[in-house]
């Protein structure tokens, strides 16, 4: 039960303040919630089956590229945006509901439903915004010799479905892998997902791997449209 991990999770002290916050100021309702509706704004630029299709098809498959000199660094990230606000800020907007800024642009409430597993989050410091093809993967599929400002371009794209809100520590679990080894824990989002990478590998010019390309596809193979 994700309530009982939330207190022996290292960040439980943390959580559980955020739990007391929200049960005082919502008359009971909890911090997390699954099943909740989802927020409307979804990231821009997912294809329909039949395009992720064609890109999928088009993407070099080529061995994984090594992980030799790689560093976020080489990432610059999060960049300004608009007036005060980062990357970040934008993307916290963009996917919550009702979400309330301070002068700085950061977010002190809101609502945000994660699809990767199906969670509601009220607190923006649960929430992560998930590089939906990592950097280190982005690197061994070609990012490794981009310009800086190419790979800062890459980091901070939001007008494709690269960047999107989720669980933190269910973006942490996925690290930098590919989908061969990790997908939503919410299978139902899967299809969404696959869409999602596959066309920004395409966007982007980044090859996959042969093991990547079959698993993309099965997941592929799940969508109606």
């Amino acid at each position: 039960m994700r309530l009982a991990r939330l207190f022996s999770h290292p960040r439980g002290l943390r959580r559980s303040r955020a739990v007391a916050t929200a049960i005082a100021t919502l008359a009971g309702a909890w911090v997390v919630s699954v099943g909740t509706t989802p927020a409307t704004a979804t990231p821009p630029g997912i294809p329909s089956k039949a395009t992720a299709q064609s890109q999928l098809n088009a993407l070099i498959v080529a061995a994984q590229g090594s992980t030799t000199g790689y560093s976020r660094d080489l990432f610059p990230h999060w960049i300004t945006v608009s007036g005060s606000c980062n990357t970040r800020e934008q993307a916290l907007k963009r996917d919550g509901t009702s979400v309330v800024v301070d002068s700085s642009c950061a977010a002190i409430s809101g609502r945000w439903y994660s699809p990767y597993d199906g969670a509601t989050w009220y607190a923006a410091s649960d929430v992560d915004i998930d590089q939906v093809v990592p950097l280190a993967e982005a690197w061994r599929s070609g990012a490794s010799s981009w310009t800086t400002n190419r790979r800062q371009s890459f980091a901070n794209d939001l007008t494709r479905p690269q960047l999107i809100a989720v669980t933190d520590n269910v973006n942490q679990a996925k690290g930098d892998q590919d989908p061969s080894t990790w997908q939503p824990p919410l299978s139902s989002y899967r299809c969404t997902y696959s869409k999602m990478w596959i066309t920004v590998k395409y966007s982007w010019g980044l090859t996959l791997q042969s093991s990547e390309k079959s698993a993309l596809q099965s997941m592929l193979n799940t969508c109606n449209s």
